[in-house]
């Protein structure tokens, strides 16, 4: 099987560096800007009869739209991003100090839970059993997602890499092309 992991376009709030995980937002004009000068001047190497799958969130549908055309796709909801609770759509100006916020990005990140949201485990976790019956289905396939979802499952596939899940973190339009049959990756757009 060959999956392609693509990370949506910028946001509004990736350019203010806001937490967004489950806030539904569109594309910024700038992110729109950049996926239309990946596609002129990048390849995306879609496997032969790949489906195309998003999380269902407004700037992977619109990222799709922008980099594949009008192309038939699925919803994978548990492919969403972590939510952040209480510190969605908040920088860390905003948050650094919240003895709540505090808390949550002291000791073990990965399983301190956001207020109102999730850890990084549970939503790890989410993904991972999404993933499980993907891969189960052997089919090839495209996936728009978001930052934090491919670099748990790039982290969870690769584990001989010795990264954790923000070193895992594509750029917006950016990502990997895997194949499960030799456990191999590269990065992409090439």
């Amino acid at each position: 099987m060959k999956l392609l992991l693509i990370r949506h376009g910028m946001t509004e709030a990736n350019e203010k560096r806001l937490y967004c995980g489950s806030t539904d937002l569109p594309l910024s004009e700038r992110g729109k800007a950049g996926l239309e000068a990946l596609k002129r001047t990048a390849r995306y190497p879609v496997p032969d009869g790949a489906r195309f799958i998003t999380s269902g969130a407004e700037r992977c549908r619109e990222t799709l739209y922008i980099l594949f055309g009008e192309s038939e796709s699925e919803t994978e909801t548990r492919f969403g991003e972590m939510d952040f609770g209480e510190f969605e759509m908040k920088s860390y100006e905003e948050l650094k100090e919240n003895a709540a916020y505090i808390e949550w990005i002291s000791g073990d990140n990965e399983a301190n839970v956001c207020p109102g949201g999730e850890s990084g485990k549970i939503m790890k976790a989410r993904v991972l059993s999404a993933l499980e019956k993907l891969i189960e289905d052997n089919k090839n396939a495209v996936m728009i997602a978001h930052g934090g979802v491919i670099a748990a499952i790039m982290e969870h596939l690769f584990p001989q890499e010795q990264k954790n899940r923000y070193e895992w973190q594509p750029g917006c339009g950016k990502g990997y092309a895997v194949d499960t049959g030799a456990w191999t990756y590269s990065e992409i757009p090439f």
